[in-house]
């Protein structure tokens, strides 16, 4: 009786789209910007930073969770990396913590990359092989007619490998940054104008060059979807994208 009424409530809820970008924005980007800009005694304070930051990623994961029945991954992730940079700066740690924090997230996505390699469902996959960004459906029925699955989930593979080394570069390059920008007393002002520095440094030194790889590894997914399927990138885009991108060539 139980199993039936959980299965009835289970069928209710709406079914899931996995939203990478938005995780990120809302998990991770937005809670650090707060940390790192807000935390100061003219804005917000250390605490009320801390406490602002982390309502965005734990109520981004009770959202999904509850509407979707998802646990997600980058919430749960979000929430212990703005915990650590907030407890350190609140219980006023060595500055050494911070690196080894700074380097252990990205480690710990690095991991979690290779570990998910062995499940049935790849964050390589989740990120970038997923339906908002392409035809998945489209894709998987010529690589079953051509008999080409395995081939493909072989280069999905060694994609998710060169996935993890850009947060293998980022844990090293955060470890650098950290230990070479952030060296005045945790809870000091200078301590969060340092983290702010960091923040804006990171950019240029971190982000784009990680970009520049994620583009890479989609480019490198491209390929092989177009040598074991013939199709073009328009062919394969997610339905919503090409009428996004047929739109504006029949505007212009």
């Amino acid at each position: 009786m139980t199993s039936e009424s959980d299965n009835a409530i289970n069928n209710q809820k709406p079914t899931h789209k996995p939203r990478p970008w938005v995780d990120l924005l809302v998990s991770i980007i937005i809670p650090s910007v707060i940390l790192m800009k807000l935390s100061g005694d003219e804005y917000l304070g250390s605490v009320m930073a801390l406490v602002v930051g982390l309502a965005f990623p734990l109520g981004w994961g009770l959202f999904e969770l509850i509407r979707y029945g998802k646990k997600n991954f980058i919430a749960v992730l979000g929430l212990i990396s703005v915990g650590l940079t907030g407890g350190i700066g609140l219980l006023e740690l060595n500055a050494q913590w911070l690196a080894v924090k700074e380097a252990a997230v990205p480690a710990v996505i690095g991991i979690a990359v290779l570990i998910s390699t062995r499940t049935r469902y790849p964050l390589v996959k989740t990120l970038l092989y997923n339906p908002t960004v392409l035809n998945v459906d489209k894709i998987q029925a010529v690589l079953k007619k051509n008999n080409t699955e395995a081939e493909f989930d072989a280069r999905l593979q060694k994609a998710s490998y060169f996935f993890s080394l850009t947060f293998l570069f980022s844990s090293i390059m955060n470890y650098i940054l950290a230990k070479w920008i952030v060296t005045s007393p945790s809870g000091t002002q200078a301590f969060n104008e340092e983290l702010g520095q960091m923040t804006l440094v990171s950019y240029p030194m971190i982000a784009i060059p990680s970009m520049i790889m994620m583009i890479a590894i989609f480019y490198y997914l491209w390929r092989s979807i177009r040598r074991l399927t013939g199709y073009s990138l328009e062919d394969v885009m997610a339905p919503h994208l090409a009428d996004k991108v047929e739109e504006k060539s029949s505007g212009s």
